[in-house]
Formats: structure tokens, sequence, C-alpha cells
């Protein structure tokens, strides 16, 4: 599990391992890391998610998708948002952070070499294309707030590259 808080019923992570995030679909919420917590009590799923960020538009769309996973499966369900702590992009797993460079979105760094990438121009982020640390921002902001548009100077893509939030 992604936070040593965590507690998920074993019977519930094959069902939870089916939503998507819906910003990139390639990614389920367990790899992620929102899922906080989901137990069973009298007969309900309980279910505790973390947006990503404060305001995260898909939050919404992702309690309705838990709801209707858990329902296809049999049970009702109650989704509650937990704001604290905060979502770090810690939590995204191992096999999460390898669907993001798959997809083409490079996963992110730690905290000290984000700030070094995004405010010292350092030419560490990895290109999802070739494999070149040859790269450059391109805009602070990227398809989505939480990422931002680089470029490869050797093959010439832009990709996104996922910003360590802490």
């Amino acid at each position: 599990m992604t936070t040593t808080e965590q507690h998920i019923d074993q019977i519930l992570i094959p069902i939870l391992e089916q939503v998507s995030d819906p910003e990139i679909p390639v990614l389920s919420i367990m790899e992620m890391g929102v899922v906080r917590s989901a137990v069973i009590e009298n007969n309900i799923v309980k279910v505790q998610i973390t947006p990503t960020y404060s305001g995260c538009p898909a939050m919404d769309v992702i309690g309705d998708d838990i709801k209707k996973a858990l329902k296809e499966a049999g049970y009702n369900s109650e989704i509650e948002l937990i704001l604290s702590p905060a979502w770090t992009t810690d939590w995204i797993t191992p096999k999460g952070r390898k669907a993001l460079e798959d997809y083409g979105i490079a996963a992110p760094l730690s905290a000290e070499a984000d700030k070094d990438v995004l405010l010292h121009g350092k030419r560490i982020v990895k290109c999802t294309n070739c494999g070149s640390t040859n790269t450059r921002l391109v805009s602070q902001f990227g398809s989505t707030a939480c990422k931002a548009q680089f470029q490869c100077d050797d093959c010439l893509e832009p990709f996104d590259y996922f910003k360590c939030l802490k």
C-alpha cells in the first residue's frame, strides 16, 4: 500500500484496481494512490479518497466510478473525501510510474530535483520517447495543471512531465 495509514479490504482491491484515473486512463486509482482506505462495514463499502491536488475536477468522476464498480460487484458504497494529509506523488506506485512513462508522461522526480528542473532548467527529466535527458521545459503547465510541458532536444518530441507534489 502507499501509506502506512491505508487499510484496504483485500476483497476490494481487484475491484478498485479496475477504476481508472479519468485524466490518465492507463492508471488505476490504486496506482495513483488516491484510495486511502476501503472497508466493508455493515454490508456497505466505505471508501476514503484523497484528491491529487486541491480542487481536482476529477474527484467527482472518480467517486462516481468507484460507486459504479462496487455496485456492479454487488456492493453499496459511501465515498468520503479526505484532504489531510495531502496527496503526494510519492503515493504513485512503481507500477503506476511505469504506466505513466509508457503512456508518454515522465514520472515525477523528487521534490528537490523537481525544483531544479522547473525553476533552474536542469536537464534531468527523461524523454518518454527516446530516454534522453537532453530535455527542456517548454511551459510550467502541460495538458493539466499537475503537468509541465517538456521537449526533447535529441528526438524533438514534446511530452508531459508529472510535477512532484509534496
